[in-house]
């Protein structure tokens, strides 16, 4: 989740980050996700490997959305966290993003989409961040382009 981190880092996002266990910790996911809401969480990126029960038990006990972030597993290299992930009941969604870091980085990005609805500035910033990833995808293009020309 240091890609996470580091996005919210870098478009001033205030976040807490915490390691909880929906099998280990319980009692602490629950209280985690119960009070969210009143600590002023907006919403919850919850990241979790093998059976990932995390995102699903956090959605459980609060109203805030909670997107889910399947880590890379030794077993089944994350397919069994992602599976777990997005087949929640009807009526408990977790959003769900892609296994591993890019899931990571894009959790944040999304997590910072939504809060950007209601913030102007965050959503000047992520125009930005939009802006400058395309520019970096035609100077590599004008690279390549000038590379093949020679």
């Amino acid at each position: 989740m240091k890609g996470a981190v580091a996005i919210m880092k870098e478009f001033g996002v205030a976040h807490e980050v915490r390691v909880i266990s929906a099998h280990r910790t319980p009692d602490a996911a629950y209280e985690f996700s119960r009070t969210a809401k009143e600590r002023g969480l907006k919403l919850i990126l919850a990241a979790a490997g093998k059976s990932a029960h995390l995102a699903g038990v956090l959605a459980a006990s609060t109203i805030i959305p909670v997107i889910g972030v399947p880590m890379k597993t030794s077993d089944l290299g994350g397919l069994d966290s992602l599976l777990s992930m997005v087949q929640m009941p009807a009526g408990i969604p977790v959003g769900t993003v892609a296994i591993g870091d890019a899931g990571a980085k894009n959790a944040a990005l999304f997590a910072v989409a939504i809060l950007a609805l209601a913030d102007p500035s965050l959503s000047n910033q992520l125009e930005e961040y939009r802006m400058c990833m395309a520019d970096e995808v035609r100077k590599s293009d004008a690279r390549i382009q000038d590379e093949q020309s020679k």
